[in-house]
């Protein structure tokens, strides 16, 4: 029985075991001398796992009595969380040398915040649950604050730690809940107690402190507090991670909850994850028309993005749920391309974040600013790029569950959203001769950054067979 247990849980275990083997090579070698190895051994593993479960057999399995479960739904999941977490670690390498920054805790930290999003969307106990996000939180508190020499670095951490405790306490109040009414804090336990007797008083009250203590984990307003201050104040590459992994695990884990836990309770949920989708959506297209500094648009941006892949959730068909994932796995891939950019925004070796230095960037060099333009049209949504197909899939999904009022909310924001993404090309193309930033970027910048833009154009076709994938996992999850 034990044997059958590790053997489901393989891969996070030894993500687990090579942070800690990194932690002990590095401590007892040259420290920091070692941060280029470990940064290379720590993506080479998970890109190594990301493949393993990728191509590992397609059936569903649980361990430890259902806390922990092996589906088509977390493996889909975790392979876009691992290489999304490789490319990010990779990507991160040049900014922080140049900074001065460059130091071996820095990769064992991103590999230990992943095995908390892997252990988050494997989820079957409401204790493996917080085991998880409070592992992958921990490490990114950490992360947050790295630069030691910034006070805009230490408040980012304090706050987001401080705001991060709020909301693991509003969700472990509202698992207390759940415990009390239910009697267990195992998924299947909890829909077995709702479809016998039905969604009480102290339950809807749980489920409410649940949804909140996700929404902020997924930035969805009006728990988005801590977001601009720690995109803004965090190392640009810490900033860079936050936008894509942790994002596919909140989902995935609001997902896990929602239906495997709440399914017998979908008329009550869809209307909170609906309130929180519409808030997320126009909050982030409102508030980001005013913002400057190119960090807290990406803030904002974030939170509407997660919005309208939080309409394909409120939707609560199976449908809904690939939306979702489709969404996710497009956003990661436009965050990359466009994070590969900003983590070059530089001018005579100081970051530069006002997005008025991009001024007339077109003359300096044509390639990267069409490739970063192509980005920003996709992520303000415009045909036929892949961006507007995600949207277009939750849009759908939303429609089809009879939330067309939703998805009407959905075009008017996207429409609003829109214009700060048009005020960044207008700059690059038509803007003020700033000469803003130098024109040096990184092989593997660049290659981030010009393969990012060719998804978002050829991806038009097939989606690269995502499509197909998405339908498996959501399948997985709904049976």
């Amino acid at each position: 029985m034990i044997s059958s247990d590790i053997n489901i849980v393989l891969p996070e275990i030894l993500l687990a075991v090579f942070s800690m083997a990194a932690l002990m090579f590095a401590v007892y070698t040259k420290k920091d001398d070692t941060a280029p190895v470990v940064t290379w051994a720590t993506a080479g593993t998970m890109v190594a796992l990301a493949l393993w479960i990728a191509f590992s057999p397609m059936e569903n399995r649980s361990a430890f009595n259902g806390a922990f479960i092996d589906d088509g739904f977390s493996r889909f999941a975790k392979v876009l969380m691992l290489f999304a977490s490789a490319i990010m670690l990779l990507l991160s390498q040049d900014y922080l040398r140049r900074n001065d920054m460059f130091k071996f805790e820095y990769p064992i930290l991103i590999a230990l915040a992943t095995v908390g999003m892997m252990m988050m969307v494997s989820a079957g106990d409401l204790m493996a649950l917080y085991m998880g996000l409070e592992l992958q939180s921990l490490a990114l508190y950490v992360i947050a604050a790295f630069r030691r020499d910034s006070l805009k670095s230490t408040e980012a951490g304090l706050k987001y730690f401080v705001l991060g405790a709020l909301s693991s306490g509003m969700l472990l109040y509202g698992a207390s809940f759940v415990y009390g009414y239910t009697g267990t804090t195992n998924f299947a336990g909890i829909a077995s107690t709702l479809k016998e007797g039905g969604l009480e008083l102290g339950m809807i009250f749980g489920l409410v402190f649940l949804c909140v203590g996700m929404a902020f984990k997924i930035s969805a307003a009006p728990f988005h507090m801590w977001t601009p201050d720690v995109y803004e104040g965090s190392p640009t590459p810490v900033t860079a991670f936050f936008a894509t992994a942790p994002k596919v695990a909140a989902g995935g884990l609001f997902a896990r909850v929602m239906f495997d836990a709440f399914g017998g309770a979908q008329a009550d949920w869809t209307q909170i994850v609906a309130f929180l989708s519409l808030v997320s959506m126009f909050l982030g297209a409102v508030a980001a028309i005013g913002q400057t500094n190119i960090k807290r648009l990406m803030a904002y941006s974030s939170i509407a993005h997660m919005g309208f892949a939080l309409m394909g959730l409120a939707a609560g068909t199976e449908q809904g749920v690939k939306a979702l994932l489709i969404y996710l796995s497009i956003y990661v891939v436009m965050n990359i391309g466009t994070f590969a950019f900003i983590l070059n925004m530089e001018k005579d070796g100081r970051a530069v974040t006002d997005i008025r230095s991009l001024g007339m960037y077109s003359k300096q060099s044509l390639g990267r600013a069409t490739a970063l333009t192509v980005l920003l049209f996709s992520l303000a949504g415009i045909p036929p790029l892949v961006g507007f197909v995600g949207k277009l899939f939750v849009l759908q999904a939303a429609v089809e569950a009879g939330m067309a009022w939703l998805a009407i909310a959905g075009v008017i924001a996207s429409v609003i959203g829109a214009f700060y993404y048009l005020r960044i090309i207008y700059y690059i193309w038509f803007g003020d001769d700033a000469e803003g930033i130098d024109g040096r970027m990184p092989t593997l910048h660049y290659v981030a950054l010009m393969g990012s833009a060719a998804v978002m154009l050829f991806g038009i076709v097939n989606l690269f067979g995502l499509e197909g994938y998405a339908a498996m996992a959501a399948a997985s999850l709904l049976q």
